[in-house]
């Protein structure tokens, strides 16, 4: 893929150390290409990391992660494939291991990750831990990941209540991670809508984005101090995302802030067209208008076979008595004249325009 300065959707990012003096363990990258020198489809690639670890450990974990997934995925050929995301979290876990292994201030340090790849208008997630995506569409928000934690096992087997969930003393205990001895596997599951089994959810990925939809990407520290609706209620009601972003993170930190807290807004533009939608077809009238001249065509020249035949029968030579002295004259009708209409000019529709892509919006400090 090749790097551009512009994007085709508006993006806004913002990150927080939050309010209880800890270093700031999350980190994102944003990055927008091209598949080719040929071909121009507009791709976004997003990847936001928490890291995991005393010291500095979480910091140097979040960074790796982010880093090479996304060298990984900008070496792509600009094409979604899972193996290569799979290939990519397996390279950023196996590298925070050997680093944790190399030095004894860093053991036991990962991190989680989010991806989300837009492809034109297609969307594609991966994520690994508890960081989380939503999708917010049309008045309604939709946590498209499942946090791969102790609560949520505990409450998909029935042992606990979603809401008893974020006071519950195992909240912050997660079950994939990278940098685990054991490479974690990507969740490809993209939960368009609620009790949707995980085959099906996975074979949403490639979704189309709409008009006006918002993807958010975000760490912990913003989902355990606001809920769903008021994450909604915020990006619904401000004038842009860069005001959506930070009242977020905001809101969190008014709330305690008690963990860092990051946030990636993409926002589809309202007059979004696909790059590669299909185009009206310049000479859409012109079959039309072919296949009205060959019925008439067709019409016509029955009509005259049908007349020629009958002023034959008409004028065929019958038996009479015989006359001595001359021999009967047959006389041929001349053959009708078939006059043919000119078929009316048609009009061809002027071509769509091209779309013009979208600026990136500059993230502020």
């Amino acid at each position: 893929m090749i790097r551009t300065s512009r994007a085709h959707l508006n993006v806004e990012a913002y990150s927080h150390p939050g309010m209880t003096g800890k270093n700031n363990e999350d980190r994102y990258a944003v990055a927008s290409f091209r598949v080719s020198e040929k071909d121009h489809t507009p791709v976004l690639f997003a990847v936001l990391a928490d890291g995991i670890g005393g010291h500095k450990g979480g910091e140097v974990a979040a960074e790796l992660a982010v880093n090479h997934i996304m060298q990984s995925v900008a070496r792509g050929d600009g094409k979604f494939s899972r193996h290569i995301i799979e290939q990519a979290i397996n390279e950023a876990s196996s590298a925070i291991a050997s680093h944790s292994a190399a030095n004894e201030n860093l053991q036991g340090m990962g991190a989680t990750c989010a991806v989300v790849w837009i492809i034109d208008n297609k969307l594609y997630t991966a994520y690994v831990g508890d960081s989380r995506i939503y999708l917010l569409r049309g008045g309604r928000i939709q946590q498209l990941t499942v946090d791969h934690s102790w609560v949520q096992e505990a409450i998909e087997k029935g042992i606990l209540k979603p809401e008893l969930a974020r006071d519950h003393p195992n909240v912050h205990v997660i079950r994939r991670y990278l940098g685990s001895p054991v490479p974690p596997e990507p969740d490809f599951r993209l939960n368009l809508f609620d009790g949707e089994g995980a085959h099906h959810t996975e074979n949403n990925q490639g979704v189309q984005i709409q008009p006006n939809d918002v993807i958010l990407l975000c760490t912990d520290g913003l989902t355990d101090m606001v809920w769903d609706d008021e994450i909604l209620e915020m990006v619904r009601t401000r004038p842009n995302l860069k005001e959506a972003s930070r009242a977020l993170v905001n809101l969190a930190n008014e709330r305690g802030g008690f963990d860092n807290i990051t946030v990636i807004l993409i926002g589809v533009p309202p007059d979004f067209k696909p790059r590669n939608a299909p185009r009206r077809r310049k000479w859409k009238w012109l079959p039309w208008a072919a296949g009205i001249l060959a019925s008439l065509l067709f019409f016509v020249v029955v009509a005259s076979l049908l007349t020629f035949n009958l002023i034959r029968r008409a004028t065929a030579v019958t038996a009479t008595p015989a006359v001595p002295t001359a021999a009967a004259t047959e006389t041929v009708p001349p053959s009708p004249t078939f006059t043919f209409t000119a078929a009316p000019e048609v009009i061809l529709p002027s071509p769509t325009p091209t779309l013009t892509p979208w600026p990136t919006n500059t993230p502020q400090p």
